[in-house]
């Protein structure tokens, strides 16, 4: 599947990659519905793929490639800006070698083989799932019943009551989640392999969300503070930033509807939390969880502001060095995930 690597994929023609997407099928767990060809571009990188649709949850093609991974020295260097704002914020904490403290907190430099592959584009919650009002009642009972009655004659927009349930408005109907405290890695590999999907390694993670980059962000080495960041809003105000792919008319949308920058879809068409404090599942070598995208809010709730707050949510290559302190148990509640289905080893 040579044809399948993003330097010769990006040279085919539309009717070259319909074929392959078409055949693609064959690959895939039953269900699996080829929707069309579809570009993105992002961050200075461009990608038309084909979109998937199975049971409702859309997935993307991502071509493989081979990749230099991981973060240890500037490209281009930061602007003023950034790099007043980052020595000014890590030196409040005894950090004097800025370079130095940004290394630490990123994954080592390394090359790797990338398998093409169909990729899920948004999360699912690893430890909530949706259930019915009889369900939720059937587990929580009368407290359950109380919250739901005075939720709904309330103007709350969504109510968690902490690993038990959540409740979140959606129009005139109410979403129900019940925290899922039976679900254990062992089963969640175990029903993914039978169903035919598999989860992310650290490696593919990296590559989903920086492209091979070689900057400490998607988007080059210096913070972008025009963007508009969940915990935080608007940086500066800014509202022309909005998802163009969607035609969007900044007139038209009032400041809390526009999206979140880092939520918006990259050039390989996927969805990322964009919050530092949610994480993506993905597993390491040696097969033991490695979350990504996020530190549970560590850094922010430490008070380092949007641009040392986010670097778990911004940076490429950023590893939480206190991941293994953690147990299973521990991630949960924060945890998100997707589901791949690789078409052929990397090589």
């Amino acid at each position: 599947m040579e044809a399948l690597t993003r330097a010769i994929w990006a040279g085919l023609s539309v009717q070259e990659k319909e074929e392959l997407l078409h055949g693609m099928i064959a690959l895939c767990p039953a269900g699996m519905e080829y929707i069309g060809v579809r570009t993105f571009e992002r961050f200075g990188q461009r990608t038309e793929t084909g979109i998937f649709m199975h049971a409702g949850r859309e997935f993307v093609f991502v071509p493989g490639d081979h990749v230099t991974l991981g973060w240890s020295q500037w490209q281009d260097g930061m602007n003023e800006e950034t790099s007043a704002d980052l020595s000014e914020t890590v030196s409040e904490y005894g950090v004097e070698d800025v370079d130095s403290f940004l290394a630490s907190q990123m994954s080592p430099v390394r090359e790797a083989a990338i398998a093409p592959m169909l990729v899920e584009c948004h999360t699912r919650s690893l430890g909530w799932i949706e259930v019915t009002e009889e369900e939720a009642l059937a587990v929580h009972g009368s407290e359950f019943a109380a919250e739901l009655e005075q939720f709904k004659h309330s103007d709350l927009k969504g109510l968690e009551l902490y690993q038990a349930f959540r409740l979140e408005r959606q129009g005139e109907e109410v979403r129900i989640q019940r925290y899922n405290e039976e679900l254990t890695l062992e089963a969640l590999l175990e029903g993914q392999a039978e169903a035919g999907f598999g989860l992310l390694t650290e490696d593919e993670w990296e590559y989903l969300y920086g492209g091979g980059c070689r900057t400490l962000f998607p988007w080059g080495d210096s913070f972008d503070y025009t963007m508009k960041l969940k915990h935080f809003g608007r940086l500066e105000g800014l509202t022309e930033i909005v998802d163009e792919s969607a035609g969007t008319d900044v007139s038209l949308v009032a400041e809390d509807e526009m999206p979140y920058d880092l939520e918006r879809p990259n050039f390989f068409g996927l969805q990322f939390a964009g919050d530092p404090y949610k994480v993506e599942l993905t597993m390491d070598c040696s097969g033991g969880v490695l979350p990504k995208g996020g530190d549970g809010g560590e850094m922010i709730c430490g008070g380092m502001g949007p641009l040392v707050g986010y670097l778990p949510a911004s940076a490429a290559y950023y590893r939480n060095s206190n991941a293994s302190e953690l147990d299973w148990e521990d991630w949960m509640d924060s945890m998100y995930y997707r589901r791949v289905i690789r078409l052929t080893n990397p090589t």
